[in-house]
């Protein structure tokens, strides 16, 4: 179950235990107090951790990216040989602590290996996404991440930071309001979160160079995807097309020729194809439907580069201006 549900008054009176008595409602109109702290007890975000949905069977990744990710879960399968007979345990006195940032490019499989490294350690993954634990009231974010870490603590859950950027993001340093010093009191927290947290965190962003220089310290190995080479482009065609799908594919043709293509763009592609095959009715999917997905994939993905942006350009009067600052031109 993801993390942030909301739980609203209808949830809270379903989950009641049976046998339980139920308040009479009071007829007495509630204080703007009361009203406050009604609202605040709505806005109240659960933390659920979930079983991890993939393993690392799953995921096709180059040698480099594995070997990383497998270097440092060492650190959970081989710890009597680390810190008791090599002795790192005399200068490593938290011997569980341990983050990963996952990074690169998107849809390489950055949160499937967050999931395959929680399966890999028998554990259950707690996903954490800013927009979740982010609260209106001042102060309100840094509690929720004290009640999150407490929540992983006691589960004995893997956090995982998805879109991690927007809570590890660069510090303000010049502050000119109080939603600056309400940013840099969140970042201050969970710094000290993580560097007291005795435990594996897993990152994962697509813009580390977002990341704050304080957090980036703190984390023990930064892993990069890559985008698949020819050998894992082949793999995943063959994974993705079933065995079952009736078509005449060339899949290490695909693989040759369309390389800068992620495990996800190669899985919509496939969809794609099948679903044009689907649609006019016919009895194979043809090898020319995967080529035209993937090429619409790719043009797709140039048109969203910075450097394919297409920006429009119109002339605008004076009176124009003016209705956009309420009349008066600004100084």
């Amino acid at each position: 179950m993801p993390l942030g549900k909301r739980i609203d008054q209808s949830t809270a009176e379903q989950t009641e235990q049976p046998g339980e008595i139920k308040p009479v409602p009071s007829q007495v109109p509630k204080s703007s107090f009361e009203s406050n702290s009604a609202d605040k007890a709505r806005d109240f975000t659960l933390f659920l951790a979930e079983e991890p949905r993939y393993s690392f069977s799953d995921i096709i990744l180059n040698s480099s990216t594995s070997d990383i990710i497998q270097d440092v879960l060492a650190l959970y399968e081989k710890r009597e040989l680390l810190f008791d007979q090599w002795g790192l345990g005399e200068r490593h006195k938290h011997q569980n602590r341990a983050g990963i940032n996952l990074y690169g490019y998107s849809g390489a499989g950055k949160s499937m290996a967050a999931h395959a490294i929680a399966n890999q350690l028998d554990r259950k993954i707690l996903t954490v996404d800013y927009s979740q634990i982010e609260s209106k009231y001042v102060g309100e974010t840094s509690k929720n991440l004290v009640t999150m870490f407490n929540y992983a603590k006691e589960s004995r859950s893997v956090i995982f930071f998805d879109e991690a950027d927007a809570l590890l993001s660069r510090r303000v340093t010049n502050m000119s309001n109080s939603t600056d010093v309400s940013v840099n009191q969140t970042r201050s927290v969970l710094l000290v979160l993580i560097s007291e947290f005795d435990d594996l965190i897993l990152f994962a962003s697509n813009f580390i160079t977002n990341y704050d220089p304080a957090f980036i310290r703190r984390i023990l190995a930064h892993v990069k995807f890559e985008l698949p080479d020819e050998k894992n482009r082949f793999k995943l065609w063959r994974m993705y097309i079933p065995q079952s799908l009736p078509t005449d594919a060339d899949i290490r043709g695909l693989a040759v020729k369309f390389d800068g293509v992620s495990g996800s763009d190669i899985s919509n592609a496939v969809l794609n194809a099948s679903l044009r095959a689907a649609r006019l009715d016919e009895k194979t999917v043809r090898h020319a439907y995967f080529e035209e997905a993937i090429e619409r994939i790719i043009k797709s993905k140039a048109d969203n580069d910075n450097s394919g942006t297409l920006v429009s350009k119109r002339m605008v009067g004076e009176d124009y201006v003016r209705s956009q600052f309420g009349g008066e031109l600004p100084k």
